[in-house]
């Protein structure tokens, strides 16, 4: 386990807060408690290094909610959703918002422990990738193929030809790659 590595607890049950950080601290693991959304919110930085916790159910902000704000400030800390009332709707919506896995209350140690740990080490790989590769994880299948193309040095009546499309549809995933991977023209 990463001893830099801290698990942000947030839930606005305190004793549920109190037992998780009991339990992870016995476990190794390094914790920091929020009530709600806000308090986290009000404290993060984009350098933490991790995973956060988040219950579901809060006054305020949800923690459905909150994974959204995060993701929008580019967070790229794991999140792990936790409830204690479960559904395979609310299940669905924090899975496909890229939550790294969805736990039920009460949560079984060893699982919980599980995921924490499979969570940090994806953030671990994650933070030692290139930000350009980290960037280009981020194209589509065919900005993809326009950028290996591209890489090879096709000029753009070459790359339409190849992958069967109009030299104005090359521009417009040249530009849409510029843009997720921040270059300018010329670089």
């Amino acid at each position: 386990m990463n001893v830099e590595a801290t698990i942000f607890i947030v839930d606005d049950d305190i004793a549920m807060r109190d037992s998780l950080a009991l339990l992870l601290g016995l476990k190794g693991f390094k914790t920091q408690i929020f009530a709600n959304a806000d308090n986290l919110l009000s404290a993060y930085s984009p350098k933490w290094f991790g995973c956060m916790l988040i219950d579901v159910r809060m006054p305020g902000i949800s923690g459905l909610d909150l994974h959204a704000e995060l993701s929008k400030r580019g967070s790229d800390i794991p999140v792990v959703i936790m409830t204690g009332y479960g559904d395979v709707a609310t299940a669905r919506v924090a899975l496909k918002a890229g939550a790294a896995d969805f736990l039920e209350k009460p949560i079984d140690d060893a699982v919980l422990i599980d995921v924490l740990r499979s969570a940090i080490d994806a953030h671990a790989t994650l933070r030692q990738t290139t930000p350009v590769a980290r960037a280009t994880q981020q194209l589509t299948t065919r900005e993809q193929q326009v950028l290996d193309l591209v890489e090879n040095g096709l000029h753009v009546k070459q790359i339409a030809e190849q992958l069967g499309i109009s030299p104005r549809t090359v521009e417009v995933y040249k530009s849409r790659m510029t843009q997720k991977l921040r270059i300018r023209d010329g670089d």
